[in-house]
């Protein structure tokens, strides 16, 4: 007889194990495990765990089998493997109508049941009676279920059982927004059945849709329709979302030990080594003890503290739950279970580290147990005794534990029998790993992105031709289709269509760029798709072309770093009409075909070629699901046909606005023209012949403007008092000069201030004629004190405006005219240069090191040869002045509108409607009529059919997108209550990514807090009911919304520190912003907000949101499909750096220098620039502290040691929330849910910059607990009243020392009494010039929230009066 290798009789050892400890828990007639003789209950992840052990001993077996007897076992364990792995299927089968209903409603009663019956594979207990929505388990199934299909296990049989695999991946896809019980099965640590986002249930779907991704479940006996799909866009999202929360596991688990299975074997969900690291070395650090590792911090599981808990409860002696000030009891006494040493052993087996490894195992021996039959087998945990409880609390991991729980533990024992043949060597990592899953953090090779660039017609390609840009047309393209992304959409709605297991297919709504940037084939024909951005569908954003450049770049970045398919790229971009203005392709658009042509773009390498010739290279995948019984599917056929790029523009656009369409049966199917075609923007110039009546003249004149005063926010509050000022005094010498100069509304018509007060002019005023003469153009330049927004308007004829510029642009080089500086004497050459270099740096955003610009915006001379009493306004269609209107602070009221126009017949208004050709007033009569008939009212202004205020409006909505008159867009939009495609999506992508949003303006319950994703419909009324009469403001807050996601996937290092985003606010500071840069007030600097194009409000956001200096002049240019008409609005604008670093050298410069008094009249330009520099600098600091509280933004570490101080004190008042101590009996520092509970009481602040106070005195306090200056306090800590005293000390050092809080808050009277309210504008009975100061310094707010503290919370008599306390911060 032939003796045996070692081998074998290790394998037999093996056997023997598996037999004595897994086996004996299967049922023979099932198949499934279960995992203690107590319960015949089946847990779905137990039971494939117990499977891979059985795998990779069947796997050892083929390899090294000396006997026949060793193929004979070979083949039975892998048959056993099939056996239970079908099981597993036909158990989730039987709740296929779950599966279907889960995918619409992710409802925890829709879920997979979590465990199964052994002895019948149906489910064992209800829906709601144990957390059964487990991502990760249903993954695990999907991901061992691939990696056994790729060994050349065939575990599927049917082509219905592939379907329902598809259909259990479209289960999983969201998982990176499907909040769950978690791999421990209890969800919130607490265990009250709160489900958790939870990091490892995604990184588990992610591994599981990449590994099954293009797999043929039938291995090599398989075809098309066996073949699973995935859309790349959710293993995307998947994975920013998993990096994001990495290492913390969940909202209440700051770390997870099971985040093990996730780094590393079985999934290898993380490809960035960086983080696997950082994750692998916090889970060491912070639960690694000596029998093992904790499964998280605080867990009570098993402990003797449970069981004492749980039966003391008198309410309810037989709960699971904890309550919340229990979890302290926990700490320091958790269980630590050893399955977490063998998933380290594991990590150093698959990373090659042979110490690791063997320092793990042998570790691993030592907590081995010995059953009576002699078997070594891993048990489930180790726990402290009770009667050594106190000893461990004293001295953590002091104590000798003892094995518990249930022994042997069915999961442990089959990683611990896996780990041990690859350790021995009797199966590899490749085996166990066939789709090389291990090799995720692996460097990729340099990634070529192709673009195929194609114009929509001739007529389009012929305007690219002339920029020497030579590409296909749509039709060109043949054989390859074109179509829009709405089509793909369409097409994988058929995929895991099953009409026998009443399987609906995909149900998801959205596609994204790495879908779209795949070839697919689908009976021989080759299609492509165009990215969904490039969609004209509902809602304006891709109207606008700078936005549409902006996302390609975008796009082309996030498939740099998120392509993983096997081939290139191919991203189809087709050029339409509506990127042509002026017969010339639009600016950002043909830079971007440039940089394309270039080969490079933001770094990115760019193949640009005809897409004929990018098939061989480019990612093809085959719709197999197609090519069987869905072949002849008629409405698929009629879909394809139907969408087939020919325009890019939705069909009502096309009807309405490009009175064309590209079929009769669009003619007959979607509404035509209503209103006249549109000739100019606003009314015409007096003494403009027109074919109105005089009377209706007049009433048009009243009219108009009606829409400018439907918009408001509050933001002066936040000025400075000393810009208030300045801002009056500015218009009011504007209108005492020259009062028909005055602040233009958007909609050409001059307007007043809502205070009574004339508005500051956008357009350059007269100079009043007392004036001197006006300085050197770059002296003016410098020194100008009002602050208006800079011109650069060369025009022969001023005065009459013969000619008008394409448009105005504020400049950063240096004019020409700037050889006209007087020569000034006493000033250094070294002073020259740098104000050589920042005499045309404007800018108006802070920086974040110093917030606050430099040198306002001002007015630029237009030529040095012209006369001195000249005054240059930029061009209006209408300079009259007669018909001001002044503007109220919300939409006007309807009684109001109605005494306007009493007298005045609809039948009129719409006979002048019939007539007028200007938009501005088109606009107006149709928004009086919606005011005073509503959006159904029938106008008659066509007599063929029924044309309400509706289709008016609508009709207007899409004119005045095609002319780029964003406020009436946004206004139209507003009327008719449209939704930003994909709101929901933005929404969930702040949300799942730890990020709360609100919408409307602090306090609730008008500022509306989103905690949880919401249906479309739902987020859509809460958006419009929060924003109340403001519907421009609605639509802006979708707006915010999309660009707030599309920042937080592009540039999360922006959110840092922020966990409510509260959109309310941000556009408050945002507006507050732009009436800074533009020396307006608020109406003013609202009214411009709604005027910005999509792509300058994203860039507004990114400005405010990194801190990045900006400027904002207004431009004027020629509408793209008019020559006639004028479009008129401010441009964001940001500053070189070169040029950012000499303001900020030119700043060091002036503030070291001596100190002038401002007193005296300024007599050299260094005195004049110095007295700009000190103005300039007042409201800086209240600014930043504004915008940071608006953020919501949070110094490093702070709510960590905000947990500290909680730690030493008996609570926290904070306004009207009082944050107790028995919060960090439940919380750990670093926990999610504490940091959301501060910021909450920090949100019942309604003033950012006193909240921000709030934040600073609290980290003065942290500073006291971490010096350990004192052993705890003994009062409670409220806030308010340190900022309050920390107010008083500053403004008794004003009064002595003649401070400039002597004009309001501080007096040297003893009988001074504060006004109510302050004078100087302070919120919170806060002087604004205590918000205005500088944290540090002699001075500073700290220091004063320091000596506050020092007497309040008698910090003071811990030094016992020896000692001289430095409160200087350092």
């Amino acid at each position: 007889m032939r003796s045996r290798r070692n081998s074998g009789v290790r394998l037999d050892y093996f056997h023997s194990l598996l037999e004595r400890t897994i086996f004996k828990n299967q049922n023979p007639v099932t198949g499934l495990y279960f995992s203690n003789t107590e319960s015949n209950d089946a847990w779905v992840r137990d039971n494939v765990y117990a499977i891979m052990a059985v795998w990779a001993l069947s796997m050892s077996y083929r390899k090294q089998a000396d006997l026949d007897e060793d193929r004979a076992k070979a083949y039975n364990l892998e048959q056993d493997v099939v056996r239970s792995m079908r099981a597993l299927l036909t158990s989730m089968i039987k709740q296929v109508a779950k599966v279907e209903k889960f995918k619409h409603t992710q409802s925890l009663e829709d879920s997979l049941h979590a465990k199964y019956s052994s002895v019948t594979g149906h489910t064992c207990v209800g829906d709601k009676e144990w957390g059964h929505l487990q991502v990760d388990a249903t993954s695990l199934y999907l991901l061992m279920l691939s990696q056994m299909t790729a060994s050349g296990l065939q575990i599927v049989f049917t082509l219905d059982e592939v379907d329902f695999i598809q259909n259990l991946v479209f289960y999983i896809e969201n998982a990176y927004r499907i909040p769950d019980y978690g791999i421990w099965e209890r969800g919130d640590k607490t265990n009250h059945g709160q489900p958790e986002l939870n990091a490892s249930s995604i990184g588990m779907a992610k591994a599981a849709m990449e590994a099954v991704n293009e797999l043929d479940l039938f291995c090599a006996r398989g075809g098309a329709a066996s073949v699973i799909h995935i859309k790349s866009d959710k293993v995307a999202q998947c994975q920013a979302i998993l990096h994001s929360m990495l290492p913390r596991e969940s909202s209440s688990k700051e770390i997870d030990a099971g985040l093990l299975s996730v780094i590393g074997f079985p999934a290898f969900a993380v490809d960035d080594e960086n983080i696997l690291n950082y994750t692998r070395d916090t889970i060491v650090s912070k639960l690694q003890g000596q029998y093992g590792c904790k499964r998280f911090l605080r867990d009570g599981y098993k402990t003797v503290k449970e069981h004492e808990q749980v039966t003391i409860h008198e309410k309810d002696p037989a709960r699971m739950y904890y309550e919340p000030a229990e979890l302290k009891i926990f700490e320091n006494i958790e269980c630590e279970w050893p399955l977490f040493y063998v998933y380290l052993m594991l990590d150093g087996i698959f990373t090659g580290n042979k110490e690791k490894t063997s320092e793990y195992f042998d570790a691993i021996d030592e907590l081995m147990v010995y059953l009576p039959d002699g078997s070594k087998v891993m048990p489930e945990l180790y726990y402290v005794p009770e009667e050594k409880v106190e000893l461990e609390y004293r001295s953590p991991s002091s104590q000798v534990r003892k094995a518990g729980g249930r022994i042997p533990h069915l999961w442990s024992q089959a990683l611990y029998i896996i780990a041990m043949l690859l350790k021995e060597n009797h199966v590899t990592t490749g085996e166990l790993d066939p789709l090389n899953r291990r090799q995720v953090t692996e460097a990729k090779p340099d990634l070529v992105i192709q673009v195929a660039v194609l114009a929509e017609d001739t007529v389009v390609q012929e305007v690219l031709k002339s920029h020497d840009i030579f590409v296909q047309t749509v039709a060109e393209a043949s054989p390859i289709f074109i179509y829009p992304a709405r089509v793909l959409i369409h097409i994988f709605k058929h995929l895991g269509e099953n009409k026998k297991m009443k399987l609906s297919g995909n149900v998801c709504g959205e596609t994204g760029v790495l879908s779209t940037s795949m070839l697919y084939t689908l009976h021989g024909k080759i299609l492509a798709f165009v990215p969904q951005f490039l969609d004209h569908h509902q809602f304006y954003l891709a109207l606008d072309n700078d936005l549409l450049a902006d996302l390609m770049k975008n796009d082309v970045a996030f498939l740099r770093n998120n392509w993983k398919e096997l081939g290139r790229p191919t991203v189809t971009i087709t050029v339409t009409h509506g990127m042509i203005e002026n017969e010339s392709i639009q600016k950002s658009i043909l830079s971007n075909i440039r940089k394309f042509q270039t080969g490079y773009i933001n770094g990115v390498q760019i193949h640009m070629d005809k897409i004929g010739n990018l098939i061989s290279t480019s990612c093809i995948k085959r719709l197999t699901f197609l090519e069987s019984e869905h072949a002849s599917d008629a409405s698929l056929a009629q879909a394809l046909a139907k969408h087939c790029i020919h325009s890019s523009y939705d069909p009502v656009w096309q009807a309405l606005v490009l009175g064309q369409s590209s079929s009769q049966n669009l003619k007959s199917n979607y509404p035509q023209p209503s209103l006249p075609a549109v000739v100019a923007l606003d009314t015409p110039e007096s003494g403009t012949s027109t074919p109105q009546s005089a009377s209706s003249h007049d009433s048009s004149r009243r009219l108009h403007g009606i829409i400018s005063r439907t918009r408001s926010i509050d933001i002066e509050s936040g000025l400075p008092t000393q810009t208030r000022q300045r801002l009056q005094a500015s218009a009011l010498g504007a209108s005492s000069a020259d009062s028909s100069v005055m602040q233009s509304s958007p909609m050409g018509r001059p307007t007043t201030g809502s205070r009574g007060i004339p508005s500051i002019p956008i357009e350059i005023g007269r100079r009043p004629s007392a004036a001197p003469p006006p300085a050197p153009p770059v002296t003016r330049r410098l020194l100008n004190r009002q602050r208006r927004l800079s011109r650069d308007i060369f025009a022969e004829d001023v005065s009459a405006f013969g000619e008008l510029k394409d448009s105005v642009h504020t400049k950063f080089s240096t004019p020409k005219h700037t050889n006209h500086l007087p020569t000034v004497t006493g000033l250094g050459s070294s002073f020259e240069r740098t104000l050589q270099k920042a005499r045309s740096f404007c800018v108006g955003q802070a920086d974040s090191g110093l917030p606050g610009g430099l040198f306002p915006l001002s007015p630029l001379s237009p030529s040095s040869t012209g006369s001195s009493d000249r005054h240059f306004v930029l061009p209006e269609e209408s300079t009259d002045s007669t018909g001001m209107i002044r503007k109220v602070a919300s939409w006007m009221d309807t009684t109001e509108l109605m005494d306007l126009y009493a007298g005045q017949e609809d039948e009129e208004l719409v006979s002048q409607l019939r007539a007028c050709t200007t938009l501005s007033e088109q606009a107006d009569i149709v928004h009086y009529l919606f005011e005073k008939n509503g959006l159904d009212w029938n106008t008659h202004i066509n007599k063929e059919s029924e044309v309400t205020v509706r289709n008016l409006m609508t009709e207007l909505y899409y004119k005045s997108a095609k002319h780029r008159t964003w406020s009436l867009v946004r206004h139209a939009a507003g009327i008719l209550q449209k939704r930003v495609e994909h709101l929901a999506q933005s929404v969930t992508d702040l949300l799942v990514r730890q990020k709360q949003v609100s919408v409307g303006l602090p306090p609730e319950p008008r500022e509306r807090i989103i905690l949880a994703p919401l249906p479309p419909n739902e987020l859509e009324e809460l958006i419009y009911e929060s924003c109340g009469e403001d519907r421009s403001g609605a639509v802006l807050t979708q707006e915010l919304i999309i660009y707030l996601s599309l920042f937080i996937r592009t540039e999360p290092h922006l959110f840092t520190q922020m966990f409510r985003l509260r959109v309310g606010l941000i556009m408050q500071v945002m507006t507050s912003e732009l009436a800074r840069a533009m020396n307006c007030d608020a109406d003013d600097a609202y009214e411009q907000l709604v005027t910005l194009s999509p792509c300058e409000l994203k860039e507004l956001l990114h400005h405010i949101l990194s801190g990045r200096e900006f400027g904002v002049t207004i431009t004027s240019t020629k509408s793209s499909h008019g020559s006639t008409l004028m479009n008129r609005r401010p441009t964001i604008i940001c500053a070189p750096k070169e040029e950012v670093s000499a303001g900020l050298t030119l700043k060091r410069q002036l503030t070291r220098s001596r100190r002038k008094s401002l007193t005296r009249q300024p007599t050299t330009i260094q005195d004049l620039v110095e007295q700009e520099v000190t103005e300039d600098r007042v409201g800086l600091w209240l600014r930043r502290r504004r915008v940071d509280g608006s953020l919501n933004r949070a110094p490093a570490d702070f709510y960590a040691k905000v947990w500290k101080i909680l730690e030493v004190c008996p609570g926290i008042q904070i306004a009207r929330r009082f944050l107790s101590q028995s919060m960090t009996r439940e919380m750990t520092s670093n926990e999610f849910k504490f940091a959301l509970e501060v910021e909450n009481a920090l949100n019942t602040v309604p003033e950012p910059e006193y909240r921000q106070l709030m934040v600073e005195t609290l980290m003065v306090i942290a500073c006291v607990v971490e010096n350990a200056w004192i052993p705890g306090f003994g009062q409670v800590i409220d806030v308010a009243q340190l900022v309050n005293a920390a107010n008083n000390l500053f403004l008794g050092d004003q009064a002595a020392y003649d401070g400039d809080a002597l004009q309001c808050c501080a007096s040297t009277d003893p009988g001074f009494q504060r006004p109510h309210p302050l004078s100087c504008q302070g919120t919170a009975g806060i002087c604004e010039h205590f918000y205005d100061s500088a944290p540090s310094g002699c001075y500073g707010t700290m220091v004063y929230m320091t000596k506050a503290s020092l007497q309040i919370l008698n910090v003071a008599q811990m030094f016992e009066g020896q000692d001289r306390v430095d409160c200087r911060p350092s």
